[in-house]
């Protein structure tokens, strides 16, 4: 830890004369500092500690915990670190995330109470194949359905979040593309009303980053840690669908790949809630 010097007795700076001066080399604090860290209060050498902490770390792990903690730097803000819990091991994060309010549709869809009946696999996961082009479609390698909703998200802000808005179940489906190319998981939440789920996609624009779904296993498709996603958090009446997608490879999307495409295909997922809403009103006239 640097100090700052003082004044002694004597001559100027505290030395008595004829006493060759000291002159202390200071690290330049643009060395160790990080804007983030900064933030958070953190003085020069904390920042320091920490990152040799984030290398010894990285090294025994292979490299993998250097590369999260470093690639979080830029983009963690002190709001998100107040929420943020310790990331489960294996798990990743997206790299992009926005957020959408429920459509007008859905509004038979606000209060659960009107819309008992409780999500099945079958319901939600009766389609093993989404089509996203002629050529192309995401096949369902994996599907986990939880009455426990911190089964499926980590993270203490969103893992409160959900269960303040009564969330009753979490549907999970792990897709893989047809060319081995994508991967990508469906979440839908089953909150007590509309309020919640738009209470929760819009708090997810700033919590993604310290909490997000947690991925399902498969030897078919993962997301690799520390690669490249984008996700979308979807507000259906007292619904939540969480859209998550990647590259196998972990790289980032070039002009080839048509994200939009998935998204909407992976959103196929959602056709019970579509179907919850005729249930309600009729069909349209």
């Amino acid at each position: 830890m640097q100090e700052d010097g003082g004044s002694g007795e004597g001559a100027p700076g505290g030395r008595e004369a004829g006493t060759p001066s000291r002159k202390r080399r200071r690290t330049p604090s643009s060395d160790w500092q990080f804007p983030v860290l900064t933030a958070w209060g953190l003085r020069p050498d904390q920042q320091r500690l920490l990152v040799i902490i984030a290398v010894v770390v990285g090294v025994l792990a292979g490299g993998t915990g250097l590369v999260s903690v470093v690639g979080s730097l830029g983009e963690y803000t002190p709001q998100q670190r107040t929420s943020a819990a310790v990331i489960v091991p294996g798990s990743t994060l997206p790299r992009i995330f926005h957020g959408w309010n429920s459509p007008k549709l859905f509004a038979p869809l606000t209060d659960r109470t009107k819309d008992k009946r409780a999500l099945t696999k079958k319901e939600v996961f009766g389609e093993k194949q989404l089509t996203v082009t002629k050529k192309l479609r995401l096949k369902l390698v994996a599907k986990q359905l939880d009455s426990d909703c911190s089964a499926a998200l980590w993270g203490q802000s969103v893992v409160e979040r959900v269960s303040d808005g009564g969330c009753s179940q979490a549907a999970r489906g792990l897709y893989a593309s047809s060319d081995g190319r994508y991967v990508g998981q469906y979440t839908l939440l089953n909150l007590k009303d509309g309020e919640s789920a738009a209470a929760l996609v819009e708090s997810l624009k700033t919590d993604y980053r310290g909490g997000w779904t947690i991925p399902l296993p498969s030897s078919k498709a993962s997301f690799p840690e520390g690669g490249y996603s984008e996700a979308g958090g979807y507000a259906l009446g007292h619904y939540v669908g969480l859209v998550w997608l990647g590259r196998t490879d972990g790289a980032e999307p070039t002009a080839k790949d048509d994200f939009v495409s998935l998204t909407l295909a992976l959103r196929g997922a959602e056709k019970p809630v579509y179907r919850r809403v005729v249930s309600l009103t009729g069909p349209p006239a």
